[in-house]
């Protein structure tokens, strides 16, 4: 451009800075480029507006100015202590604009290298945001025989704000970038962890199966020589040993199904027999508490292919926690019923404390169970999870709600056309 002055009143003025401000928004967006290139083809555009042979674009890095972009390929990547008697210095402690007619007849800045510089008039302009610099926008060398004028100090200030979209953009990727790596970090962590928990699990299991049926053998054989309260305290390791078997019957079961390795083995089922093979194995537990069990079951309920012992496990984790959380003799009931022509419906109740607001869904995620002493989810519980992954498998659902007057409530939807 050979005019002296960049009047933007002037049309044809005002549509060559559009035409350089695209050309910078183009730069900008241009994702195949480096940040180097970026940053020295914005710089190309605001010298070649500015008929400018020399400039640069300078980062506030901490204390210092790093060149990031020049016309003399050799500066770029060094670096100026804020505190420098340079004019970028100057303008990045100050953040303001500043325009040298004659640098070398200005006593603030020393007089500059005669080879470096063709004339001494210089314009230098801050790159802010939200009123913070970030950097500074350096032209010189003004094309022809004019120098560079105050007026285009404005120009600059327009021109350093458009460069501050590249470096607002170009700081966003870094920490997108970091954080990507963060969470790929974190997520080869938890891939690791889980893997440990799985051995661990698999160890346990493997490693509880056999004392456990040998505690539950001589359990069985003491059972039958003694009386009273001695009789009283077997009863209670049995229950115990129950509680510690389904334990780790959960834990095997849960990994099984989220690794899609749990085959269903369906059987002809009665309802009836169902409900009472499941209870019978809990009655121990409920006469230590003196809880009284109440099971109802609707007649001419049809027959139904369900995996046994998975059902049964499920009915048993649901009464143990009933009876778990209930006081001293109060009653657990178990019912089953049709819930309509396609689905059967069992339900669980107690009068215990309940299910604390909000927590109805989150008692079944993995390792989380009430607390019967706050109303929290803490503990490392696997059975209601275990629950309500098997009754998925069935193609069933499970819910909990609380009751009326005191107690809650947990139902199962079984679908009758499972054949």
């Amino acid at each position: 451009m050979s005019s002296a002055y960049h009047d933007v009143a002037d049309p044809q003025v005002a549509t060559q800075l559009l035409g350089a401000v695209l050309r910078i928004a183009d730069t900008i967006n241009e994702k195949s480029l480096s940040s180097e290139k970026r940053m020295g083809k914005i710089l190309t555009v605001v010298l070649g507006y500015l008929d400018a042979e020399q400039g640069s674009i300078m980062v506030l890095d901490r204390r210092k100015l790093v060149v990031r972009a020049a016309s003399r390929k050799h500066i770029i990547g060094m670096t100026q202590p804020l505190d420098s008697p340079s004019v970028a210095a100057w303008v990045a402690r100050e953040g303001e604009a500043l325009f040298i007619p004659d640098i070398s007849k200005d006593d603030r800045f020393p007089t500059r290298a005669s080879s470096s510089y063709k004339k001494n008039s210089l314009l230098s302009a801050p790159i802010l945001h939200q009123g913070k610099v970030m950097g500074v926008l350096n032209v010189t060398d003004k094309a022809g025989k004019h120098d560079l004028f105050k007026e285009e100090v404005k120009l600059l200030l327009h021109f350093s704000s458009i460069i501050l979209w590249s470096l607002v953009l170009e700081d966003l990727q870094g920490k997108l970038k970091k954080q990507r790596a963060t969470l790929r970090k974190r997520n080869t962590e938890l891939h690791r962890q889980e893997e440990l928990r799985n051995q661990l699990t698999a160890m346990l299991a493997h490693d509880l199966k056999n004392p456990l049926a040998e505690v539950i053998a001589n359990l069985d054989i003491l059972s039958y020589s003694v009386q009273g309260e001695e009789k009283e305290f077997i009863e209670g390791a049995q229950t115990s040993c129950d509680q510690a078997v389904r334990m780790v019957s959960n834990l095997v079961s849960v990994d099984k199904i989220a690794d899609d390795k749990l085959q269903l083995l369906r059987e002809d089922l009665q309802p009836s027999a169902l409900l009472h093979e499941a209870v019978a194995g809990l009655r121990a537990m409920a006469q230590l508490k003196n809880i009284e069990l109440q099971l109802s079951c609707e007649e001419d309920l049809p027959v139904l292919q369900l995996d046994r012992t998975l059902i049964i496990r499920v009915i048993q984790n649901l009464l143990a926690n009933a009876i778990s959380y209930s006081e001293q003799e109060t009653r657990v009931s178990l019912a089953c019923r049709r819930q309509d022509e396609d689905n059967l419906l069992l339900a669980v109740a107690d009068q215990g404390p309940g299910i604390p607001e909000g927590m109805n869904e989150v008692v079944f995620d993995k390792y989380a169970r009430l607390s019967s002493m706050q109303a929290d989810v803490v503990g490392n519980g696997l059975g209601l999870h275990f629950c309500k992954l098997a009754i998925k498998l069935h193609g069933g659902k499970i819910w909990v709600e609380n009751l009326p007057e005191k107690g809650s409530c947990f139902y199962i939807s079984l679908p009758l056309n499972n054949k």
